[in-house]
């Protein structure tokens, strides 16, 4: 008996797989080649991030004048600081930013403090910037090995990802950093005698601040994606994401208080969208199961 397997008696997908077979040292060449235009990429973005290091940053401030000038207004009118709901209403538009007198002012500790935290911005920028040439690569040097089937079900996910994160960003910049801000500036001890308590951050601690807050919104706004990969492998199913829903939602709720400053509204900012997110997790796990039920129901 003839053991041997032919090409013609491979699955299609397998038969494509086995023909885009390479010698170790070819895939070697190819891994060199990729990683040499990933680099390439993210040094390209890192020199045209630090070119316009400056521009970026008082970009990044924006939330920060954007609070101080409503803290400073209402408190010249006599109060003790705009309350979160005025800060929505100026932040959907509702009501025009009122002009404040003093501008906002970050401070240095070290002599080279603001060049290295231009170099940090100038990385972080250059991560997101070079991301789809680098996903691309990726994507390209492991498809080889992926069924079809696979390489359809996986593209989508390469696309969603970065627009998740740039929708958790969004969110961080014009939302969550004005609250976070006007609540450290209501935090400040002012004109009560002897004693001031004023808030001037850091150029560095302001940039950690962005940063951690957008890491963290981005990688939550990966939720629908890690669930819907999970479902493809199989590891949960839609009734399973139904059941644990209270429990997912409490999940939600202790993230947000931990990645958002000690306040509800900011907090509800981050846990209603995650909560609709992973809604339409369920959604998503839901349509796999009934494309796999698809083929048995036609038969």
């Amino acid at each position: 008996m003839n053991d041997l397997v032919t090409k013609d008696d491979l699955h299609p997908d397998e038969a494509e797989i086995e023909a885009s077979r390479a010698p170790l040292m070819d895939h070697l060449i190819e891994l060199r080649s990729r990683l040499i235009w990933m680099v390439v990429a993210f040094v390209a973005a890192f020199l045209l991030c630090f070119g316009f290091a400056e521009p970026i940053y008082i970009f990044l401030t924006h939330p920060y004048e954007m609070a101080n000038r409503m803290f400073e207004a209402s408190r010249a009118s006599g109060g003790h600081g705009a309350g979160p709901f005025d800060l929505i209403e100026i932040i959907l538009g509702l009501k025009e930013v009122p002009q404040a007198k003093n501008s906002v002012a970050l401070i240095t500790t070290a002599p080279l403090e603001f060049l290295f935290t231009k170099m940090k911005m100038a990385g972080f920028g250059a991560v997101i910037l070079s991301f789809p040439v680098i996903a691309w690569h990726l994507y390209r040097f492991v498809a080889p090995g992926l069924y079809k089937r696979e390489r359809m079900a996986f593209l989508p996910f390469l696309i969603a990802a970065p627009v998740l994160f740039v929708m958790g960003a969004l969110l961080v910049y014009y939302v969550i950093l004005p609250m976070v801000l006007w609540f450290s500036l209501s935090q400040q001890i002012l004109g009560a005698g002897a004693v001031t308590v004023q808030l001037m951050p850091k150029v560095s601690e302001y940039l950690s601040l962005v940063t951690t807050l957008m890491l963290a919104f981005g990688a939550c706004f990966q939720l629908p994606i890690v669930l819907t990969l999970l479902g493809l492998t199989g590891m949960v199913s839609s009734k399973m994401l139904s059941s644990g829903r209270r429990y997912a939602i409490l999940g939600i709720v202790v993230v947000a208080a931990v990645v958002t400053p000690p306040d509800p509204i900011s907090q509800l900012m981050l846990a209603i969208p995650i909560v609709l997110l992973y809604e339409i997790s369920i959604l998503c796990v839901r349509v796999i199961e009934w494309r796999r039920k698809e083929p048995s129901i036609v038969s």
